[in-house]
């Protein structure tokens, strides 16, 4: 489902109903499937699906400032029974008059005045009105498989800079876990899939003014291939329990991703969906992919998690 860049502000006040003035509740970061909405606001888009907000929903949206984790299938039932398919669900927001979707969105995450909000996209024949009470339901399988594939993105990245942590030779930031921060400072994109990820590093000038030798990754591939491979068996073995800390339940509330790994327990910043215990994982594994990028060298690292 690609991420909408629409701008929708000739719709503002559709049927003279105000956009909402708060951030929506979700409750997907606590793992729900299901849930109970109010709509809050209907409008038409330029393609004529319709934007659909709701008070409160279960449906993870995908966020155009750092879209590496894409939305939930999910439907809607209306009041008299029908359900209806979300097309698409992103991140909006609002500032009373207007509301923006996506890349479209002129301003920061919490900015003072505004609603960020999840917006639902639905079939132009959708049949939905302000003020119904609508049943969400999530697809369980895909979400599962996506927050496997989160999970896994996470940890190999720790292992990573675990694998290359004494390669450096400046101090620079650390991760979660006290070691350099080589998935932070190397990144170029990051793909949550169903089931693995796909990160993309660039390996150039800036990386080693910061002190890291690129060949101390691209001349050793098999060995940090094999290194990280083992650290993340031994993470797995221990069936660590992961939970996701919030501030608050709504759309713009911190949470983090917290995971009790043998060596200590490492939080993460994150708005994405995860498992709750490695118990449930056979196995998680990379594999390391060097080859030329735009000006400097790239590697890829492909996650797989069984």
């Amino acid at each position: 489902m690609a991420v909408l860049t629409l701008r929708t502000a000739e719709f503002a006040t559709l049927n003279g109903v105000s956009l909402p003035k708060t951030d929506t509740a979700v409750t997907y970061p606590a793992g729900a499937l299901t849930g109970t909405g109010t709509v809050q606001h209907v409008e038409t888009l330029s393609d004529g699906r319709l934007a659909v907000l709701l008070d409160a929903t279960p449906v993870h949206p995908v966020d155009a400032g750092w879209p590496d984790q894409g939305p939930d299938r999910a439907t809607l039932t209306t009041p008299d029974g029908r359900e209806v398919p979300v097309l698409d669900c992103v991140v909006g927001a609002a500032d009373g008059a207007a509301l923006f979707l996506g890349t479209e969105i002129p301003v920061r995450k919490g900015t003072g005045d505004w609603a960020f909000v999840v917006v639902h996209v639905l079939p132009e024949d959708a049949g939905i009105a302000e003020g119904d009470r609508v049943e969400v339901r999530v697809d369980g399988g895909h979400r599962a498989a996506l927050s496997a594939g989160h999970t896994a993105c996470h940890l190999a990245s720790l292992a990573l800079n675990r694998q290359l942590a004494g390669a450096w030779k400046r101090d620079v930031q650390a991760d979660a876990a006290g070691n350099p921060n080589f998935d932070a400072l190397a990144i170029e994109t990051t793909t949550i899939l169903p089931g693995g990820s796909r990160d993309v590093y660039r390996l150039g000038k800036s990386l080693r003014r910061k002190g890291f030798p690129p060949d101390a990754l691209l001349g050793e591939m098999a060995a940090v291939e094999a290194g990280v491979n083992a650290t993340l068996a031994e993470w797995v073995a221990s069936g660590a329990e992961i939970r996701i800390e919030r501030e608050s339940d709504l759309l713009t509330g911190m949470r983090r991703w917290v995971c009790d790994l043998p060596g200590g327990t490492v939080s993460i910043p994150c708005g994405g969906t995860h498992l709750s215990s490695l118990a449930a994982v056979s196995g998680i594994e990379v594999r390391l992919v060097s080859g030329p990028g735009e000006g400097a060298a790239e590697v890829v690292m492909e996650t797989r998690c069984t």
